[in-house]
C-alpha cells in the first residue's frame, strides 16, 4: 500500500512537472500563468530592458519587456515618439533603410482643430509602428503648456485641458486602430525640463484635477490607452513614479483605467519596490538591480506577493494583445509614400495666418523671391530628443518655393550654402556641434536683392527639446541679428513698393508683439514635419486655405506669463539646501494658466487662444442650446461668406454664474470644424456638454461641483472673438465626490520662501 501511495505520488509530480512544461501564455489562463511564475520570473517581467541589452529589441527602439521563455511570454518592444517611429534607420550588414515618416509635431496637430485628421495621423503612425516589428508606442506627449519656455511644448498639444485630452484621444484610437499600443505621458505635471528628474511641481488640488489631470482623464475616457507613462518630477512633495494616490485611486478608482502603467525612462533612484507598490507594472527602461530589490523587499515583506502578481498579471493583460504575442509577420515595409502625402496635408491644416495685410497672401503675380533666413535652407521638421525621427528627407522652403514653380534668388542660395558649410567644416574641425548661427546679410545686399526680386521671404526659425528649457533671450525674443534682418528686408522691399512675409519655422511660442506689424504677413508654420517646404509653398500659393488656431496664447512679453514668475528662466535662487524652480517649483497661478489668466485679468496679448486668419471669411448664426437630463446639447450654423473654398473652427465656452467659487470670465468646453465649404455654403456644427464637464473642483469639499444657475453658452471664432451666444439654464446641483489624495500639506502662501 505504501509503494502504491509512493508510484501514485511520483507520477502526481510527473503530470504536473510535465502540464507545467507544456503550459504556455494564452488570453484566457493569465491567473493560471501568474500562479506558475517564480518570484525571480515576476521580478524579471515588471523590470524592462534597455534595447540595446535586448534579444527582442528593434535597432533603435526605446527598450523592452522581458520574456519567459518556458512559459511562451515573449518580450514586447517600445518606441519612441510622437511625431512618428523612431528607430534606426540603417542597420550593418543590411543594405536595406528603415526611415519613418516625419509628422507635424504635437502643437502642430493640435492647431488643426480636427480630431479626425489628428486620428488618421495616428492611424498611419501606428501602422508604421506595426510593420517595422514594434508593439507600443511612447506617445502622445499631453503636458499642459503652462509657459512658453517648457523646451518640451513642442510635443504637447496646448495650454488647455480638453484640446489635450480630445486631440490625445484621437491620436490614440488612430494608432491603437492597427493593434498597437500607446503610452499617453508624462502623468502628471510634468511642467519644465529644467531638473526634470528631481523637480517637486507644488500644485493645488484644483488647479491638478482642472487642468494638469483633466486631459489624461478625458483621454482615458474618450481612447482607453494600453499603458500610461509616469512622470519623472516629485507632485507635491512625492514622486509621481511612487503615488498610489495617483497612480491607483486617481488613475484606477476614479477614472477606471484598466491598462498598465509604466515609468519613464530613470536610471537612478533609491528603490524600485516602491515603485511597484504604488501601481506601476512596468520600470523602464529596466536595471538588474531593480529586479534583486524587488526580490529583497517581498522576502522582507515590504512588499506583498499580492500587489506584485495584480501588476504581472495586468503586465501579461497588455503583452497577449501585442503583434509579437500574436506572431505578426511584419513587412518593414510600411507605405511611407502614402504617409508623406498625409503628412503634408495634415501640416498645413495646423498653420497658422497670424497676419495678412491687404491680402498679401496668397501669392498673387510672383516669380522670384528673396529667401532670407538659415532655416529657410535647413528648415526644422521636428523638435530633438526622444520626440525627434529619423526621416528619409526633410523639404526645407527653398525646395518647396522651387518644386511650386518659384525662382529662388541664386546669389542668396549660395551664400547661405556657403555660411553652413563654414559652419559645419569648424565643428568637424574643433569637434564640437555650435548650431548654425544667422547669417546677417547687409543692408547694401538686401537693397539689391530687393530692386531683382518680387518678393521677400524671411524665415525666423527655433529648435527645442527634451531636457533643457528655452530662454527669453534670443530664443523667445527675436535677436538682435533677427531684428536688424528683418527691418532692413521690410525698408528696402517696401520702398519698392514689394511685399515680405515671415515664416515662423518652430515648435512653440515667440516675441511678436514688437515686430508683426513689419511685414505684410506672418504664418506660423510650426515643426511641419518632413514635406515642410511643400506645406508652406501650399499655403503661400493658395493651394491649401489656412484653417488653423492657436491652442495656446501669444503674450506680449514673456513675463506677461504669470507662471514664468515660477520657472526656472535663470539658474535660480537658493534658500536654504534648495533652489527655487529648480529643484521646487510653485505653481501660484493656480487654474489662472493661458487664457484663463489673459481674459479673467484682462491682459492684452499678442495673438489670443484659438485665433487664426483665413483667406475667407465664415458667419455664425442660429445658436441653439437645449437641456438634457445631464447637461445640454448645442449648435451653430456656420457660413462661408467669402470667395474660395474654406474651413472654420468653432470653439464652444462656457461663462458660469457667480457660485462662490472663484471662476475664469469662459472656459473652452468643446470644440468642432466644419468640413471644407464652398463660398456661400452652410454647416450645423453639434456639441454635447455633461453637467460633469461644466464642474469646478471645490477643494473644501473634496469634491467636484457644477453649480445651479444660468450659464452662457458662448460660440467664438476665438476666446476673444465670439460670435453667438446663448443660455443654459442648471436647475439640478451636480457633485461628485473625490479622494482629497493629493492636497498640500501647507497652502502655497506658507511655503513661499
Amino acid at each position: 500500500m505504501k509503494m502504491k501511495s509512493i508510484v501514485i505520488g511520483t507520477l502526481f509530480l510527473i503530470g504536473a512537472n510535465s502540464y507545467a512544461q507544456h503550459l504556455t501564455l494564452k488570453a484566457d489562463n493569465i491567473d493560471r500563468i501568474v500562479k506558475e511564475l517564480t518570484l525571480e520570473e515576476k521580478a524579471r517581467l515588471l523590470v524592462g530592458r534597455e534595447n540595446s541589452k535586448s534579444k527582442t529589441g528593434v535597432p533603435g527602439a526605446a527598450g523592452t519587456t522581458q520574456g519567459v521563455e518556458r512559459l511562451g511570454i515573449p518580450g514586447v518592444v517600445l518606441t519612441d515618439g510622437p511625431a512618428g517611429v523612431r528607430i534606426s534607420p540603417i542597420r550593418k550588414g543590411d543594405s536595406q533603410t528603415y526611415y519613418a515618416t516625419g509628422f507635424p509635431v504635437g502643437t502642430a496637430l493640435a492647431c488643426t482643430w480636427n480630431p479626425e485628421l489628428v486620428e488618421n495621423v495616428g492611424k498611419a503612425i501606428g501602422e508604421e509602428t506595426l510593420e517595422y516589428g514594434c508593439d507600443v508606442l511612447l506617445a502622445p506627449g499631453m503636458n499642459i503648456q503652462r509657459t512658453p519656455l517648457c523646451g518640451r511644448n513642442f510635443e504637447y498639444f496646448s495650454e488647455d485641458p480638453v484640446v489635450s485630452g480630445i486631440m490625445a484621444a484621437a491620436y490614440v484610437n488612430g494608432v491603437q486602430s492597427n493593434g498597437v499600443g500607446t503610452s499617453i505621458k508624462h502623468y502628471a505635471v510634468n511642467s519644465q525640463e529644467t531638473n526634470r528628474i528631481e523637480v517637486d511641481e507644488i500644485v493645488s488640488q484644483r488647479a491638478l484635477r482642472e487642468l494638469y489631470l483633466k486631459g489624461f482623464e478625458i483621454a482615458i475616457r474618450k481612447s482607453n490607452p494600453w499603458t500610461v507613462m509616469s512622470s519623472y518630477n516629485r507632485l507635491n512633495g512625492t514622486w509621481t513614479q511612487s503615488s498610489p494616490e495617483l497612480l491607483i485611486t486617481i488613475l484606477c478608482d476614479e477614472w477606471k483605467y484598466d491598462g498598465l502603467v509604466m515609468t519613464d525612462w530613470t536610471n537612478e533612484r533609491r528603490t524600485s519596490y516602491d515603485r511597484v507598490a504604488a501601481g506601476n507594472e512596468l520600470l523602464a527602461p529596466g536595471h538588474d538591480w531593480q529586479e534583486t530589490d524587488i526580490i529583497e523587499n517581498v522576502k522582507k515583506g515590504n512588499l506583498s506577493m499580492d500587489i506584485v502578481d495584480a501588476r504581472v498579471k495586468r503586465l501579461l493583460e497588455m503583452i497577449v494583445k501585442t503583434p509579437r504575442f500574436k506572431g505578426y509577420k511584419f513587412s518593414n515595409k510600411p507605405d511611407l509614400e502614402a504617409h508623406a502625402a498625409l503628412t503634408r496635408q495634415a501640416s498645413t491644416e495646423g498653420m497658422i495666418l497670424l497676419e495678412n495685410k491687404d491680402n498679401t497672401l496668397p501669392l498673387k503675380g510672383v516669380k522670384t523671391v528673396a529667401l532670407f533666413g538659415k532655416t529657410s535652407y535647413d528648415f526644422i521638421a521636428g523638435g530633438t530628443g526622444s520626440g525627434d525621427v529619423n526621416k528619409p528627407y526633410v523639404i526645407d522652403l527653398m525646395t518647396g518655393l522651387s518644386n511650386a514653380g518659384l525662382t529662388i534668388n541664386e546669389d542668396l542660395k549660395q551664400l547661405y550654402r556657403i555660411h553652413k558649410d563654414f559652419n559645419d567644416k569648424a565643428n568637424k574641425v574643433s569637434g564640437e556641434r555650435k548650431e548654425l548661427t544667422e547669417l546677417k546679410v547687409s543692408r547694401r545686399s538686401i537693397e539689391r536683392l530687393a530692386a531683382s526680386n518680387d518678393l521677400a521671404i524671411f524665415t525666423i526659425g527655433r529648435q527645442a527639446g527634451e531636457g533643457r528649457d528655452r530662454h527669453i533671450d534670443n530664443d523667445f525674443n527675436l535677436t538682435t541679428d533677427e531684428r536688424e534682418m528683418l527691418e532692413d528686408i521690410c525698408n528696402a522691399f517696401h520702398a519698392l513698393g514689394k511685399k515680405v512675409v515671415v515664416i515662423m519655422n518652430m515648435g512653440s511660442v515667440m516675441e511678436t508683439a514688437s515686430w508683426k506689424e513689419m511685414p505684410d504677413a506672418l504664418l506660423m508654420a510650426w515643426q511641419p514635419g518632413q514635406e515642410g517646404g511643400n506645406s508652406v509653398a501650399d499655403v503661400l500659393l493658395g493651394k491649401q486655405t489656412p484653417s488653423g488656431k492657436l491652442t495656446m496664447t501669444f503674450p506680449i512679453m514673456a513675463s506677461d506669463v504669470p507662471a514664468v514668475n515660477n520657472f526656472p528662466t535663470g539658474t535660480g535662487s537658493k534658500h536654504g539646501d534648495r533652489r527655487r524652480n529648480v529643484d521646487y517649483t510653485l505653481h501660484e497661478e493656480g487654474i489662472y494658466v493661458g487664457y484663463r489668466y489673459f481674459t479673467t485679468f484682462g491682459k492684452k496679448v499678442s495673438y489670443p487662444f484659438g485665433y487664426g486668419l483665413s483667406y475667407t471669411t465664415f458667419a455664425y448664426s442660429k445658436p441653439v442650446v437645449k437641456a438634457t437630463a445631464n447637461g445640454f446639447t448645442a449648435s451653430i450654423v456656420v457660413k462661408n461668406t467669402g470667395n474660395v473654398d474654406g474651413k472654420e473652427a468653432v470653439q464652444l465656452y462656457v461663462a458660469a454664474p457667480n457660485s462662490g467659487l472663484d471662476k475664469p470670465v469662459r472656459e473652452l468646453k468643446a470644440f468642432a470644424k466644419t468640413g471644407t465649404l464652398k463660398p456661400g455654403e452652410s454647416e450645423t456644427l453639434h456639441f454635447h456638454i455633461s453637467t460633469y464637464d461644466l464642474a469646478s473642483f471645490n477643494e473644501a469639499e473634496s469634491e467636484w461641483q457644477t453649480a445651479t444657475g444660468k450659464y452662457e453658452v458662448q460660440f467664438g471664432a476665438s476666446v476673444e472673438d465670439i460670435r453667438a451666444t446663448a443660455t443654459f439654464n442648471n436647475k439640478k446641483m451636480f457633485s461628485s465626490k473625490t479622494n482629497n489624495v493629493l492636497r498640500l500639506n501647507r497652502e502655497l502662501k506658507e511655503i513661499k520662501p
